[in-house]
């Protein structure tokens, strides 16, 4: 159905109304909804007709296309006001009032009108966008390049339009008017200042479109086949902001600026529109409610950006695509609209590669090809190659020629199949010969261009099979080799002398197969070369050089530019046509995606731009737009996270802020309070996304507040030497050496008043209130950061810090302050976030509370305080570990710090916490009673007594209130309350510790809630609980002390254990009682440690006795439940004691033995009774002493002492002099006899120890005394009767194990009958004097009273015999004994024993003749006998 004109108008004028409504947004934005009716009419109109496209193409009627009469004169007009546009202008400079020049202008305006005006159909239909390509877009190429202003102008406004309203349908012509025209007036240094001021006006117009700058990327620079436009003129934007224009134009400084700003100002748009482009993915922090938010899942990004335009656009898109069936085929229908980031971000880089290759080829063409084939963008086959050589546009046509022409059989083989892709049917031979030379510059080797010419002849004969001119192709090869030369000859300057016909015509004589080509031919031929040369390929570079020489004055300029612009009239024009039919899709970008690939290809020359910019020019405008761009750069960045460029960005931004530089303050001025401003704005608005760059903003930030402490003149002495970066602020600043000036200086010599003032005016605004504040809102406002970039706003104000708190003197805590600050206000974040947080700011305060300055480790101790304070506040529920987490910097700090008062802090912090807090403290109490660990074993009285006082208070007051909380650190309680046991230093607290170990068993006892289930059980079961986390941290933490504290407190520990023990073990498993006795078998395992002699023998005496004889009350008290697990263990550990050389531990480990059979021999099975036999039988034959039978004294005949380790001897004759070895061999001696005296004594021992097992002590005594009384009656014969029950373990034991106890008493029997009839060898150990002096020493050591009383008997009896020996015997055994009994002398000895010392020391005097005479000897008398 026709469409009346009234319509069509009146949606032209809505159409325009729609764009208004759109202007602020993306121009080009499709029409609203309301149109689509008409545009489906229109659509269905040209769609039917599709099939007529050929006529339309071909330039026939294009009447059938029209759906309404009035369309057709539309279409008419438009064609006419483009041909009227393109009519040339009269030669000279243009006449404004001249008919042919405003017909120009009013038809440019008029079409501007129509395109600006355009309604849907315009827009749509195929003729009038065929028109548009054929005559609009010609008329532009002509007009593009007008030298006339006006002329100029309109051109860009309707290039813009086109771009504005019909890119979708126009992209092939669009890349050529960039290419050939913007771009080339930009690049070329001929074109005027007003040209390129145009070009950059409008410019600013694209720039400032979202839509269009993203089409242009993902349009030309991500099409392999296209030019790289946005990177073009992203670079050449950059130039011009640099300013590095201006001298090649010859324009005045304010020219210069001004275009300077320009090109700022697009570098800005672009950036702007990239950044609007992907605000949807763009989280502001302060924008959220709710502390440490996550960022939104990403939504598919078509889905989210601009949707309702995107379903528009791909509506329109592929409709319109669908109805133009172009030449590419359905692949374009495919493509178009179709928006898809990952594919065009695949293909900018396949390009980057072919273009990366390319740009090897045209050095050197085997790497180029190497390159392009390593990345799988080139074939390996020649016709591949041939075919990159045909196709590509980019390659150096003189490096094509020299590869074709080499010798090498793979150059060959290409050379053939790119000849052989050429098709040279029905073309006469010099066309076929200029097609054939278009694609390469011929080599200047005879030999390449003998092979190529070659080759041409054999492929155009063999595509003119038919021809009858040449006999073969030798004719055609010498032929073609004399076109070449004849070209040379009548085109080349430096050839004075050029051929005639008739000589050229004589040249070929008898070339076809020994005859002529006919004359008429090759005269036709001469005439063709001679009117036009064969242009052989030229590379473009030459022309570019030429463009950029520098030019010598306007003239000379203004002429270049008008040649220049009448090729570039041509080559625009040409293009134009050429691609006036092309139907290429162009994609209407929708991904968010597309601005990471493009911020990644032009951030660096937007860098240099903006950096050159703050760094050269003062002016606010130029100073504002850098600022400006770079905070775009870091926002674009930011959303992408693109660390590198981000970082590059902020750095740039921190060094213009002249805080860190080393010119220092004094330079500062506007531009750089304004970068100031700048870096703290986007810490406020970018902080998400700020990563690493966080570390430079927080060191200006530093350096700022140093600044602001010299502005307001600040004494040098708090803040000298605080910043220990070189080059730093602190770099231009130095104390005063003179003490007239506190406040600081330059570097350079004395500062008066006058430059101090001067330092602090201009950094005045720096310290302004609205500078103060913003920097405060950025650590406010860092609850709104999301759970990662708090994490890194952490870590980099933590580096800071140490940066600041590194000076030797003066250190700062202005970062330090802050942490605090922030911890404060982030405390309220969910605990996944903020325990990650403390991790960070935790390990801050580890090395901060060991600082060398006392001032700096008392500050963050306080604040650790007062933090610690806040955060138990919040109390915290059963199996969670933040306060664990949260206090570990103290347990550190305590761990590290050497310092009292620092250590003295600590401990004062937490009890504080403990008095105030103890309701909410749960996982804490673990750190608490580490500190408390770490106090334990301080040598500071006041740390000790006030930590062990809080400890106390804890065990015995909230144990009591809140135990189920402190269950999980109970175990540590018991060990902090272990190591105050252990400390030598306090006895008293020592005591008390123990006292409260026995209290806490008291709690596990009554306090089912010790076995509740918490996270560290995982691996026990549910009724060991109670044990695992209970008994077994108190007995084992007893036995600890018992091992490592001096006698009185291992003592009291010992007793404690085996109290807890005897008082709650009928509460003990089994496999607890195992486990128990592990620990308490470890008290003799400290006997094996090789420690001195003195210690070993006092441990032996006191701790092992009173734990052999505790072992054995508790398995007799428990004997049921021990007798099957225990009573191996504890005979071989009786064993082990008798074994040691220590006559009271021999004697305790027989009498324990003793204790435990005759108190539990009732119960034992015949398997006990056979163990017990067998250890009293051990016993029995590892104590006999064979070596009293053997022994002989050294140099004697016969066997030498056998019981020496003959290796150690030699080993020790080696090192040791004749007087040591004597001295060795005396020693070894002792040792000997002295273990040979207590294995004499466990014999004994055990001979009673049998016989009261057997039959009770108290019935063998009394069975002693009846047959005593029954011997004076003489009735020996008598029976003596004893009732059963006082027969001990008799009836218990089996005939075996009787005999077995009996074999023992006989072997010892033997052995003493056998040693007492050996007369000899006796008379050889009393000779020696062994046995006498071994018994004098061993006499020395005893310490018990009764234990001395045995002896006392033997030695009254030893010396009676001694004192009666021959005088010569006696002086040898006198010399001997003499030291031994002197201190012997200093034990309360009975009277008997005195009057036989009397003797013996007079007989000393005798014997060696140092008595005083008889007279005296008399007086003595009484006297050694008091």
């Amino acid at each position: 159905m026709p469409v009346p004109v009234v319509v069509e108008e009146e949606e032209g004028g809505l159409g325009s109304d729609t764009e208004n409504i759109h202007a602020n947004g993306i121009p080009g934005t499709p029409i609203s909804a309301s149109f689509t009716p008409s545009l489906t009419d229109d659509r269905i109109s040209v769609s039917s007709n599709d099939t007529q496209e050929s006529g339309a193409t071909s330039g026939s009627s294009p009447v059938a296309k029209f759906s309404h009469i009035l369309q057709k004169d539309a279409f008419l007009v438009f064609r006419s006001l483009c041909k009227l546009s393109m009519k040339p202008l009269s030669d000279g400079p243009p006449d404004p009032k001249s008919h042919e020049l405003r017909s120009k202008v009013l038809s440019l305006q008029l079409l501007l009108s129509i395109l600006q005006n355009a309604g849907p159909v315009f827009k749509t239909n195929e003729m009038f966008i065929n028109a548009i390509k054929q005559y609009l877009c010609v008329a532009l190429s002509k007009n593009g390049v007008s030298s006339v202003p006006e002329v100029f102008s309109l051109s860009l406004s309707i290039f813009l339009t086109l771009l504005s309203h019909f890119k979708t349908h126009l992209k092939m012509q669009i890349e050529v008017f960039f290419k050939e025209i913007f771009l080339y007036i930009l690049e070329t240094s001929t074109s005027s200042y007003d040209h390129k001021w145009m070009v950059i006006q409008s410019l600013t117009r694209i720039c400032a479109d979202a839509q269009s700058v993203v089409d242009i990327y993902v349009n030309y620079d991500c099409d392999l086949n296209a030019a790289n436009i946005f990177e073009r003129l992203v670079n050449y934007l950059s130039k011009i902001a640099q300013g590095r224009v201006g001298h090649e134009l010859g324009t005045t400084p304010s020219q210069e600026l001004s275009l300077r700003k320009k090109g700022l100002e697009c570098l800005v748009s672009i950036l702007k529109c990239m950044v609007e482009w992907s605000n949807d993915q763009y989280v502001n922090p302060n924008s959220q409610t709710s502390l440490g938010q996550e960022k939104p899942v990403d939504q598919e990004p078509s889905e989210s950006t601009k949707p309702p335009e995107s379903i528009n656009r791909y509506g329109s898109l592929n409709s319109l695509d669908s109805s133009a069936s172009s030449g590419i085929g359905s692949y374009s229908t495919l493509m178009s609209g179709t928006d898809n980031a990952e594919q065009f971000e695949v293909l900018k880089q396949q390009k980057e590669i072919i273009e990366q290759g390319i740009d090897l080829f045209n050095k050197k063409p085997k790497r180029g090809i190497q390159y392009l084939q390593e990345q799988g963008m080139l074939g390996t086959t020649p016709e591949d190659l041939a075919q990159f050589l045909h196709q590509e546009e980019r390659l150096d046509s003189t490096q094509v020629g020299e590869f074709i022409g080499d010798n090498e059989r793979i150059n060959k083989e290409v050379m053939y199949a790119y000849v052989d892709q050429m098709d040279f049917q029905v073309k006469d031979f010099v066309s076929a010969l200029r097609l054939f030379l278009e694609g390469f510059r011929l080599p200047g080797e005879a030999q390449k261009i003998d092979r190529l010419m070659e080759k041409f002849a054999a492929r155009y004969l063999e595509c003119n099979q038919g021809q009858t001119e040449f006999a073969s192709a030798d004719t055609a090869y010498v032929l073609a080799y004399s076109i070449i030369m004849l070209t040379t000859d009548l085109h080349s300057p430096q050839v004075k002398n050029k051929m005639t016909k008739e000589q050229y015509i004589k040249m070929n004589r008898g070339i076809n197969d020994s005859k002529d080509l006919p004359e008429e031919y090759l005269s036709a031929i001469y005439d063709e070369i001679a009117g036009k040369k064969i242009a052989m390929n030229e590379t473009k570079k030459l022309t570019l050089k030429s463009s950029k020489q520098s030019v010598a004055s306007e003239k000379q300029r203004r002429l270049l530019y008008n040649v220049e612009m009448e090729q570039m009239a041509k080559t625009a024009k040409a293009l134009m046509e050429a691609v006036s039919h092309v139907q290429a899709p162009f994609t209407s970008a929708t991904h968010l995606d597309h601005v990471r690939p493009m911020f990644k290809l032009a951030w660096t020359p937007f860098l240099a731009a903006f950096s050159v910019g703050l760094q050269d020019c003062d002016d606010t405008e130029v100073a504002s737009l850098c600022l400006e761009g770079i905070r775009c750069a870091i926002r674009i960045a930011c959303i992408f996270t693109i660390q590198l460029e981000r970082d590059a960005y902020v750095q740039a931004l921190a060094r213009f802020t002249l805080l860190t530089a080393s010119s220092g303050i004094s330079e500062m001025k506007q531009k750089n309070i304004d970068t100031i401003k700048t870096l703290i704005t986007v810490a406020h608005t970018d902080g998400n996304y700020l990563g690493n760059s966080w570390h430079e903003i927080l060191k200006c930030i530093s350096q700022l507040e140093l600044a602001q402490l010299i502005g307001t003149g600040v004494k040098a002495r708090y803040i000298s030497g605080t910043v220990p970066v070189k080059g730093g602020l602190l770099a231009s600043l130095r104390e005063q050496a003179s003490d007239s000036s506190e406040y600081l200086g330059l570097v350079g010599g004395n500062v008066d008043r006058k430059q101090i003032a001067s330092i602090q005016e201009s950094i005045g605004e720096a310290s302004s209130q609205s500078v103060v504040v913003a920097v405060d809102r950025i650590f406010t406002g860092s609850t709104r950061l999301d759970g990662n970039a708090i994490v890194d706003f952490v870590r980099w104000l933590c580096a800071v810090s140490m940066d600041e708190l590194a000076s030797p003197t003066h250190p700062r805590m202005f970062s330090l302050q802050k942490i605090v600050e922030i911890s404060y206000y982030n405390m309220g974040r969910i605990r996944l976030q903020w325990s990650r947080i403390w991790e960070v700011i935790g390990d801050h305060f580890n090395k901060v509370g060991c600082n060398s300055n006392e001032d700096v480790a008392i500050f963050a101790v306080d604040s650790l305080r007062q933090l610690s304070m806040k955060f138990l506040e919040k109390g915290e529920l059963a199996n969670f570990r933040f306060q664990k987490d949260f206090l570990r910097p103290f347990e550190h700090i305590m761990k590290k710090n050497r310092s009292p008062t620092i250590r003295d802090m600590v401990v004062r912090c937490i009890a504080q916490m403990v008095n105030s807090q103890a309701g909410n403290i749960r996982s804490g109490w673990k750190n608490i009673f580490s500190v408390f660990h770490l106090a334990a074993s301080d040598q500071d009285g006041s740390i000790v007594e006030l930590a062990f006082q809080t400890t106390g208070y804890i065990v015995t007051n909230v144990f009591e209130k809140h135990f189920p909380a402190t269950i999980d650190s109970f175990q540590d309680a018991v060990k902090c309350l272990s190591e105050f046991a252990c400390n030598a230093s306090f006895p008293d607290t020592s005591m008390e510790s123990i006292r409260l170990i026995r209290h806490c068993a008291k709690y596990v006892s009554e306090r089912p809630q010790v076995s509740n289930y918490t996270s560290d059980d995982m691996n026990v079961a549910p009724e060991d609980r109670v044990w695992v986390r209970g008994w077994f941290p108190i007995l084992f933490e007893l036995s600890c002390i018992i091992n490592r504290c001096k006698l009185d407190v291992r003592t009291r520990g010992l007793t404690v254990m085996f109290e807890v023990m005897k008082t709650y073990g009928h509460t003990y498993k089994k496999h607890w009682w195992q486990d128990l006795f592990r620990i308490i078998f470890r008290i003799f395992d400290n006997m094996k440690l090789p420690e001195q002699q003195t210690e070993k023998a006092e441990w032996m005496t006191t701790t092992c006795n009173h734990a052999l004889y505790a072992i054995c009350d508790v398995f007799t008290q428990y004997f049921e439940p021990l007798s099957d697990i225990l009573l191996d263990d504890i005979l071989s550990q009786l064993y082990w004691c008798v074994q040691q050389d220590n006559e009271q531990l021999a004697r305790s480990g027989t009498n324990c033995l003793e204790n435990v059979v005759i108190l539990n021999g009732e119960k034992f099975s015949p398997e006990i009774w056979d163990k017990t036999c067998n250890c009293v039988l051990d016993i029995f034959k590892t104590t006999i002493p064979h070596a009293l039978l053997t022994w002989r004294p050294a140099g004697a005949e016969g066997e030498l002492m056998p019981q020496y380790d003959l290796s150690n001897l030699v080993g020790l004759l080696l090192v040791c002099s004749p007087f040591h070895f004597d001295h060795l061999f005396e020693m070894q001696e002792q040792r000997l006899f002295s273990a040979l005296l207590i294995k004499c004594v466990v014999q004994l021992e055990l001979i009673q120890t049998i016989d009261n097992i057997i039959f009770f002590p108290a019935t063998s005594r009394k069975e002693d005394a009846e047959n005593l009384a029954a011997a004076q009656r003489d009735t020996v014969d008598a029976d003596v009767q004893l009732a059963a029950q006082d027969q001990g373990m008799y009836h218990y034991l089996t005939s075996d194990q009787l005999f077995k106890l009996l074999d023992c008493l006989l072997e010892s029997h033997r052995f003493a009958k056998a040693f007492n009839s050996n007369n000899e060898q006796r008379t050889v150990l009393w000779k020696a004097g062994i046995v006498c002096g071994e018994a004098l020493a061993y006499f020395l050591t005893l310490t018990s009273e009764s234990h001395r009383e045995a002896w006392t008997n033997l030695l009254i009896l030893f010396l009676t015999k001694v004192v009666k020996i021959s005088d010569d015997r006696f002086k040898a055994h006198a010399s001997r004994y003499f030291p031994l009994l002197c201190e012997i002398m200093q034990f309360d000895l009975i009277p008997e024993l005195r009057a036989v010392l009397r003797k013996f020391f007079l007989r000393i005097g005798n014997a060696f003749d140092i008595s005083l005479l008889p007279s005296h000897r008399e007086e003595l008398g009484p006297a050694g006998s008091q």
